[in-house]
């Protein structure tokens, strides 16, 4: 059951409700921080339409109470929850108080509750209302034994979250036009938080949040100063603002923005803090929460730094690559025997196959490979280049997906090499086909597994089959077998940790599949 659900099976609310709700609860841990108390969103176990209720909207059928659609603990103080509330029902002694807030549309605070027999605390059954219908209620819980005295830091987040769960009460919070991204430094109450007046005066700023502006380089005090009119006269005179910054520093809009100075680097999110007035929803502050991220961007500078030096290095590595591969073609074409010329020109390939792994691996931010796209052009070439003045076609089925280069080199090798030795020994000088597949399974303890099937429709190799895995695979070259197919039992077995075999291809033919296992975190 998603969140949605009880909302959407009864009829009577929208796809827009059921959102608001989503927004709600991938944001409400910052109300949580800021109360100091856990929240739970709940919803009637048996709901009754307005028709059926007798009232302006429906609600709780008679007798019923409501259970928990969702639950979230504070950062900054103790859970008065130790079990997930999820899926539990509301603690008797606060239906009846929930029941009259859902129709009422009033918050109803309820001093001491023994919840369940677990423990004391106070709690506030909050409506929340979203087109004069309220769709769910939500309640704050702080715990009586915890109690301690409030400085003005617990004053002010208190303070802060009773009027966010005031706007929250009336659909006001969270606010559709704001971002819903969670890009890596987002501030949270513990990094930092500033009270604003409505002309983005400071209030009151956290100890965190002092902090924060001492590594930007400011010294004073922070109460009274205008955010905005500060912070730029810390900005370097030569750097580029953020045009939203003005508009996040006066609390005007629900944005984030991020500067950074010689000194360090700082993220800020404004949430406007309104209240209903005779002409509506009026802006009367703002919080502001801010965080230092000066390490935070350090460390993804030099994720990115590597990435390109890596990136680099695989660039070079193909054109020294590609140097050597020229080299030995030049060097083929001055052989005069056939024998040494053919054992030129298949180095130059084998050369010119690995080289085109590390071109892949030069222009992504990983280190692995698109393998389809990678072999279906190397396979084609390999068929092309092993059959002069032969008619022989190809065929690519499956697929293969992304592969670690560790894994992408040696078998880009070895299909190289079979399709070669297909062309020459398989179809023998005729025309033909040359199939190549790619299919991902699972063995049978479950591991990721890579089979690779190269078939071709030519002479075949009689009833008889040969397989070849670990040890085995290390042998001399039997009578007939050339430096291609040891090469290919070598990367078999020592790179891919897997099997070759060879069998008859129904139809005729040959066929020789290759198993290999792929390493976990490239299994996707």
């Amino acid at each position: 059951m998603t969140l949605a659900d009880p909302l959407l099976k009864t009829g009577e609310f929208g796809p827009g409700d059921s959102e608001w709700l989503h927004l709600l609860v991938g944001d409400w841990q910052l109300v949580s921080d800021l109360a100091q108390g856990d929240l739970v969103l709940w919803f009637p176990q048996e709901f009754v339409g307005a028709q059926a209720a007798d009232r302006l909207q429906g609600g709780p059928a008679e007798g019923t109470g409501f259970v928990g659609l969702a639950h979230v603990r504070p950062s900054t103080a103790q859970t008065v929850f130790h079990r997930d509330m999820v899926g539990q029902p509301m603690a008797s002694d606060v239906v009846a108080g929930a029941r009259d807030c859902w129709y009422e549309q009033t918050v109803h605070p309820l001093d001491r509750v023994d919840w369940n027999s677990e423990s004391s605390m106070r709690v506030v059954v909050y409506p929340l209302v979203r087109n004069g219908r309220t769709i769910a209620l939500l309640t704050v819980h702080h715990g009586l034994l915890s109690a301690r005295m409030q400085g003005r830091l617990d004053t002010v987040f208190r303070e802060t979250a009773r009027e966010l769960l005031s706007m929250v009460a009336r659909g006001a919070w969270p606010d559709f036009s704001a971002p819903t991204g969670t890009s890596r430094g987002n501030p949270r109450v513990s990094d930092g938080v500033i009270r604003l007046d409505a002309e983005g005066r400071v209030t009151f700023a956290s100890p965190n949040a002092v902090s924060v502006y001492r590594r930007l380089g400011f010294q004073g005090s922070l109460t009274g100063q205008f955010l905005a009119e500060l912070t730029r006269d810390l900005l370097p005179s030569t750097g580029k603002a953020d045009e939203t910054l003005p508009l996040v520093l006066t609390g005007r809009m629900p944005w984030r923005s991020e500067i950074g100075t010689s000194r360090a680097s700082v993220t800020f999110r404004a949430i406007p803090l309104r209240r209903q007035t005779r002409r509506g929803e009026e802006r009367f502050g703002a919080i502001l929460l801010c965080r230092d991220v000066t390490e935070l961007r350090r460390r993804e500078l030099e994720l990115m730094t590597k990435d390109a030096t890596i990136r680099e290095i695989h660039h070079r590595v193909k054109n020294n690559l590609q140097t050597v591969s020229a080299l030995l073609r030049l060097q083929a074409r001055r052989m005069t025997s056939q024998e040494a010329r053919e054992g030129l020109e298949q180095a130059m390939r084998r050369v010119a196959t690995i080289a085109m792994v590390h071109e892949a691996l030069s222009q992504g931010l990983t280190q692995s490979v698109d393998f389809d796209d990678l072999i279906g052009r190397q396979f084609r070439l390999a068929a092309e280049v092993a059959s002069p003045g032969q008619a022989v076609s190809t065929e690519f089925t499956g697929h293969f997906g992304q592969l670690p280069s560790e894994l992408a080199t040696p078998l880009a090798l070895i299909v190289n090499e079979i399709v070669a030795n297909a062309v020459e020994h398989g179809l023998n000088g005729s025309s033909g086909t040359v199939g190549l597949d790619g299919c991902r399974t699972e063995s049978e303890d479950g591991e990721p597994m890579l089979v690779v099937t190269i078939s071709d429709d030519g002479v075949g190799m009689g009833d008889s089959y040969v397989e070849e895995s670990g040890v085995s695979a290390y042998r001399p070259p039997s009578e007939g077998e050339g430096l291609g197919m040891q090469i290919v039992r070598t990367l078999v077995a020592s790179e891919l940790k897997g099997s070759i075999r060879w069998q008859p291809r129904p139809g005729g033919g040959t066929e020789v599949v290759i198993t290999a296992f792929i390493p976990e975190d490239s299994a996707g």
